[in-house]
């Protein structure tokens, strides 16, 4: 069995036509509706509440 190489590989050639193109769009402004609820919190927000109360009980 051999060991990992340190020689790193060469990069390798995409197929012949393909182009990576990536377009970033963003007008900078996004409209909410005012009835809809807030959205859920991230899990490390959860998390973090979940701690805060378990210490106070």
């Amino acid at each position: 069995m051999t060991g990992p190489s340190s020689t790193p590989r060469g990069e390798h050639a995409p197929r012949p036509g393909v182009t990576w193109t990536t377009t970033v769009g963003w007008f900078g402004e996004q409209l909410a509706d005012d009835d809809a609820p807030p959205p859920r919190p991230n899990r490390a927000t959860r998390r973090a509440a979940a701690r805060a109360r378990r210490r106070t009980a």
